[in-house]
């Protein structure tokens, strides 16, 4: 009896330490093996086309283009993409726009070993999984009936909108993503209208108040 396929895995994350912890962890199941590890979101959507690997595990906030980008690119190019987010955002924000841009599933870097793995078997059946912490923070928000307005914003306006909190230029966001300094410039409007905010200063204020940089 020939042995059943193993799981072809991406990494992509900007630290290779981070990176090399959860290859160990993933390799020591008889059932994974990384194909390809990535350190930015252009690299990753590269090495996706090349190896069309089963999974893609993915941070958000990687140099260059971010995860969120990443992630859309690759589902344009591969409806039946499964990413799960691997990230030290604790942040329900985050984890529903990674959700929104098209990831099955959000795990955080402080969740214990078992919780990424059982993730990931959840994510390869096409079943969303999250972190408990997400899990809970998601809870308590509908249990509230809490709107949360950075919810109205698209994933490519919250990619900028952190971006600009982090702190970067208007110039830095587009030489990132790839835009031309007039798009970013009407991203920013969109996302000032959405927030009803008039300012940078009210939005990094907002931002602190919905903790997005956390």
């Amino acid at each position: 009896m020939s042995e059943p396929a193993r799981v072809g895995l991406l990494l992509a994350d900007d630290h290779a330490i981070v990176r090399a912890g959860y290859r160990h962890l993933l390799e020591c199941q008889d059932r994974y093996e990384v194909v390809a590890e990535a350190e930015s979101a252009d690299e990753a959507y590269i090495l996706f086309r090349k190896h069309r690997p089963d999974l893609v595990i993915t941070d958000l906030a990687m140099p260059g283009s971010s995860g969120l980008e990443a992630i859309q690119r690759m589902l344009r190019a591969e409806a039946s993409a499964r990413v799960l987010v691997f990230s030290m955002h604790v942040s329900l924000d985050f984890a529903m726009t990674a959700f929104r841009a098209g990831a099955l599933g959000y795990v955080t870097k402080s969740s214990p070993p078992d919780v990424l793995l059982r993730a990931i078997g959840e994510v390869l059946k096409g079943n969303r999984a999250m972190s408990p912490d997400i899990a809970q923070a998601l809870t308590l928000s509908r249990l509230a009936g809490e709107h949360r307005p950075l919810e109205d914003l698209t994933p490519r306006e919250f990619d900028v909108l952190c971006m600009l909190i982090s702190p970067a230029s208007v110039q830095e966001i587009a030489q990132r993503l790839h835009l031309s300094v007039k798009t970013v410039e009407t991203y920013q409007a969109h996302i000032k209208e959405k927030l009803a905010l008039r300012s940078g200063r009210e939005l990094i204020q907002y931002a602190i108040q919905w903790k997005v940089n956390e």
